[in-house]
């Protein structure tokens, strides 16, 4: 990665940290109480003097971890937790570290044998209809010897979509990011990969159309044979 892009990285990480902070100050100086609303992004942004987007994420995260609830045409409102709950669970969240990229790619595989199985239960017609464009624009790209990191990703996103677990897609939402960013950084598939690939996310594709779940997960497993290797040294 290069230095300007990681600095950008750790800027915008800085960022977000700071608007949760004064996200708090505004909780506890106007006391707001659980089932209170928060002042529009508009209103945030202006007062942070930032853009209505970095407000947003940070209201998303802190959404994720139970502080806030936004209902849509409605507003964002704090969650149905004390002060000092609150304020003790912010602070956590302003002291997590930033994971590392083999925790990530951990934490995926973990999360995507999981979501591939349900998905084969509780996946729809609208799922399926995604996941197949996903993959369509990766082999495309990958026929063409092109980048196709994101197809991959997105691919894999529409899974988690379909396993019907919001938890579990939040997760994937969130490290998936990330993961973009650093893919080609630390080198974990070969180039060359791509084109196997096309075959075993066919294979993913048809387990869960056809509703056979441990197939999907074991099709899953097979396919992030280069990941566990990275992993796990094996």
């Amino acid at each position: 990665m290069k230095l300007e892009t990681r600095t950008k990285t750790i800027e915008n990480k800085d960022a977000g940290r700071a608007i949760i902070g004064q996200i708090r100050d505004i909780i506890n100086l106007k006391n707001l109480e659980p089932g209170d609303k928060l002042p529009s992004e508009r209103m945030l942004s202006e007062r942070f003097e930032v853009t209505r987007s970095s407000v947003r994420e940070a209201i998303q995260k802190l959404e994720f971890y139970g502080i806030l609830k936004s209902i849509p045409q409605s507003g964002t409102f704090v969650a149905n937790i004390g002060v000092i709950a609150l304020n003790g669970m912010i602070d956590d969240i302003l002291k997590l570290e930033d994971p590392d990229f083999k925790s990530l790619v951990e934490t995926r595989i973990l999360l995507e044998l999981k979501t591939a199985r349900l998905a084969a239960l509780r996946r729809t017609d609208s799922d399926l209809k995604k996941m197949r464009q996903a993959l369509d624009a990766y082999t495309e790209k990958v026929i063409n010897g092109k980048d196709a990191v994101q197809e991959d990703l997105l691919f894999h996103l529409a899974i988690a979509k379909a396993s019907g677990n919001s938890t579990m897609n939040n997760f994937m939402l969130i490290i998936t990011p990330e993961i973009i960013t650093n893919f080609e950084k630390y080198h974990v598939c070969d180039s060359g990969m791509s084109q196997s690939a096309i075959e075993e996310h066919e294979k993913i594709y048809l387990a869960i159309e056809q509703q056979k779940p441990q197939e999907a997960k074991a099709m899953m497993k097979k396919h992030f044979k280069a990941l566990y290797q990275y992993c796990y040294n094996i």
